[in-house]
């Protein structure tokens, strides 16, 4: 990447509904248009001055979600929109696009992040090869491979790294535990209620639904695995989710035009492929390469956020890049929150935003790490500088 870094000046959320709960009825323009607007009232900045509009989404049906949102959002419509699917990944590789963007010239101000609803995406059905003698098949994954080519359930690549990298049931139940307790903790103390955007009235609009207080080790313990002779439950998997993330990057000129607020520079982001048999581990050289670029050690990151989809694969990925939990995740993970899946890598860039900057009193912390893994064997990395305006 060049010298000219875009910056995180806002980021918004959503509270993270049950699939089925909060958010059943709300589509995904319903999710994120609010959301945008409440970051650019953070921003303070005229919706005419937006250059593009990038979102991430997995499970819609197609067509340009990004364009329903801006429209929806009430930007201008000369404001161009596109979206992006690298399934889990979308969110977070919208951020790193949108940084890219910038940084070539192509946009001084750019609006990305990603969205999903599971509770109203619409259902998929496979063609028959027969039209009039074989009945159309429902199914919930894509094929992310070739024929012949393994391509693993997500619940079977959870195990396969669980096995691969000798990640026990009791870590798996230990990590998935702590992950509630961070979660309720932040909730119970007001950490997370300035990043999530009510979208009604009501009390519960501002609060997520999964973290679950009254969870126990024996509770944990007594769930059975989801495959035979497995360790994966559903204890220790995420749930899915609807939810929908938004953040505002700007290029260093619009920043000091805007007063130089504290924001977070983008200054390295990276893709990896890995085997797809063991997916949930494409995180690991997606974060090795975006530190290689930026020349930072992960062992210099002093706050990383981690997509916890599955607790076998989060616990298999710290061991591999020796990551510091006491800095991993602190405020709870997926595995509390949920997994609104397009929209969780831009989940992960709102959390360090309200772990560095918005919440965050005293000097600029050091680097910062956004990091995921997708379904095929993809992973997607960024590094973040915390500056303080």
């Amino acid at each position: 990447m060049t010298s000219a870094k875009a910056i995180v000046i806002a980021a918004r959320r959503t509270a993270i509904g049950r699939l089925g709960g909060l958010h059943k009825a709300r589509r995904v323009d319903d999710l994120a248009a609010p959301v945008i607007r409440a970051v650019l009232a953070d921003a303070r900045l005229d919706p005419a001055d937006v250059d593009e509009v990038i979102i991430g989404n997995a499970m819609g049906g197609g067509g340009n979600p990004a364009r329903l949102i801006a429209l929806a959002a009430g930007l201008p419509q000369t404001t161009p929109a596109f979206s992006l699917d690298r399934q889990c990944a979308s969110g977070l590789d919208a951020v790193i696009t949108a940084a890219r963007l910038i940084e070539t010239g192509g946009a001084e101000a750019v609006l990305a992040g990603g969205a999903e609803s599971p509770s109203t995406a619409p259902w998929r059905v496979e063609k028959p090869p027969t039209l009039y003698i074989d009945m159309p098949r429902f199914f919930s994954q894509a094929a992310f491979t070739p024929a012949g080519m393994d391509d693993p359930g997500m619940i079977q690549a959870a195990e396969n790294v669980a096995r691969a990298y000798a990640i026990s049931r009791e870590r798996q139940d230990d990590f998935t535990l702590h992950s509630h307790q961070r979660a309720v903790a932040a909730q119970q103390s007001g950490f997370l209620a300035c990043e999530i955007v009510p979208l009604a009235g009501d009390p519960q609009e501002s609060q997520d639904e999964g973290p679950r207080p009254s969870l126990s080790a024996k509770l944990l313990a007594r769930m059975p695995p989801l495959l035979a002779g497995g360790t994966v439950t559903a204890g220790n998997s995420c749930a899915i989710n609807d939810g929908a993330a938004i953040v505002l990057l700007v290029s260093p000129d619009m920043h000091r035009n805007l007063g130089s607020p504290p924001g977070l520079a983008i200054i390295s982001g990276a893709s990896a492929g890995i085997a797809p048999r063991i997916l949930g581990m494409a995180a690991v050289p997606a974060l090795l390469a975006a530190c290689a670029r930026a020349a930072i050690p992960p062992a210099d990151l002093t706050a990383v956020e981690l997509n916890e989809a599955f607790a076998a694969q989060v616990l298999a990925t710290a061991d591999a890049l020796s990551l510091d939990h006491a800095q991993l995740n602190v405020n709870g993970g997926a595995l509390a929150f949920g997994h609104p899946y397009g929209a969780s890598g831009a989940m992960l860039i709102t959390r360090l935003f309200s772990r560095l900057i918005r919440n965050h009193t005293g000097s600029a912390r050091g680097p910062a790490a956004a990091m995921i893994a997708a379904a095929g064997g993809l992973g997607v990395a960024a590094i973040l500088q915390p500056i303080q305006g």
